[in-house]
């Protein structure tokens, strides 16, 4: 099939926190490793809701590519690139948005929940309104075939997919489809023709979700075969028409709570975050003056745990053993707050101080990011055009 792409984004929103750090970037690194990635500034995204105030943008933009670097995600392994400096995903943004039915944008989970979480601005616009639909763009337009999400973006994903669907069953079906297809298959060969067609059968027939998986391998595999001719039969072997973008799948992933410094969710919000920049002194200022169990007024006093933010961040950075440890000094009066709290010190610390270096490193020289987001950029744009060659042909848009 199409190169299993992995792609995803991220609203700037300056420097990032070990919330971002637990609950996407250590992903992000993972999969770097195992697919063909994208990874993307979402600047656009960021307009739809504080189009109002576009000052910080650019700073937030750069602010965020360093933590990125800084966390790990490397350019060598994945192409990193700013939305806006793509100018295809608008493209292709507006002409989904001649087929797009109103309802569907309506009906997405998200719009009337962010809606009312920022009733303080007026949310009544058509980037609001269309926001799910550009992030289909950016999606559909590198052909990802995983969009790792947690599991209330998977509707963000869902619609994506309805809307791969609509748009190649309507300019799908060229004219002569079924003659080209047919064509296509005999270039494989006798044998690997024969293959394809039993494959199909059994699947268009006999609902066997196998065959169209080797199916699908087979044309993977087959060298001799033209672009639009493969399009073609990825399309033709699932009895549909060609398939000019791809349908993604949600890739889902565990998104790890990471407990902020007065125990609600680590977020910038609730003014509860450790920076993936922040100097160990900080660190150790901001852990030890940490609410603990209220029970535990004195050093004598024992206490409970689970009353604790403390121990929520010992859930994240201690072994069983420290745990235990941990456990047993607090019920007990054992040990004080204070040396709870100081192997998450010295464990947050020994997390952050790669990252802090490998940070320097582009703070130093803010032209070696702007080049790497140059350079992805550039690759972004190539990859980019040819779907957009696709979909101008598709739409009678060609007018060379």
């Amino acid at each position: 099939m199409f190169e299993t792409r992995v792609l995803s984004g991220m609203r700037p929103t300056g420097g990032l926190h070990l919330g971002h750090y637990h609950g996407v970037l250590k992903n992000w690194v993972r999969l770097q490793a195992e697919y063909p990635c994208l990874f993307f500034v979402a600047d656009w995204h960021a307009l739809t809701t504080d189009y109002e105030k576009p000052g910080e943008l650019q700073k937030n933009c750069w602010d965020m590519v360093v933590d990125w670097l800084a966390a790990g995600v490397d350019p060598g392994q994945a192409i990193l690139f700013i939305q806006s400096q793509v100018p295809e995903h608008a493209e292709l943004h507006l002409l989904l948005s001649m087929i797009a039915p109103l309802g569907w944008l309506e009906r997405v989970p998200t719009y009337k929940d962010q809606q009312e979480k920022l009733s303080d601005r007026d949310l009544s616009t058509y980037g609001f309104l269309g926001y799910p639909l550009l992030q289909s763009a950016d999606i559909l337009i590198y052909r990802a075939k995983f969009v790792p999400v947690g599991e209330d973006q998977v509707p963000h994903v869902e619609f994506t997919r309805e809307v791969a669907r609509r748009f190649n069953h309507l300019y799908g079906r060229e004219p002569g489809f079924e003659e080209k297809a047919k064509a296509a298959v005999k270039k494989m060969g006798t044998k690997k023709a024969r293959l394809l067609n039993e494959l199909r059968t059994k699947f268009l027939e006999q609902g066997e979700t196998d065959a169209l998986s080797r199916g699908q391998a087979l044309l993977t595999a087959q060298q001799n075969l033209s672009r639009g001719d493969r399009e073609r039969l990825y399309g033709w072997l699932e009895g549909g028409g060609k398939k000019i973008i791809v349908e993604p799948e949600a890739l889902l992933t565990e998104a790890a709570r990471m407990p902020g410094l007065d125990g609600q969710k680590m977020s910038k919000s609730y003014g509860n975050t450790i920076s993936l920049r922040e100097e160990p002194e900080s660190v150790a200022k901001k852990v030890r003056t940490m609410p603990t169990d209220p029970a535990r007024v004195k050093r004598t006093d024992p206490g409970n745990p689970e009353k604790c933010p403390v121990w929520d961040l010992h859930k994240v950075y201690s072994d069983a053993a420290r745990k235990d440890w941990v456990w047993k000094g607090c019920t007990t009066a054992g040990i004080g707050c204070l040396e709870c709290k100081q192997p998450v010190i010295d464990a947050i610390n020994d997390e952050l101080a790669p990252m802090r270096a490998r940070a320097q490193t582009y703070l130093d020289d803010p032209t070696l990011a702007r080049n790497i987001i140059a350079d992805g950029c550039e690759k972004a744009k190539r990859l980019a055009a040819e779907t957009m060659r696709e979909v101008r042909e598709a739409m009678g848009l060609d007018y060379s």
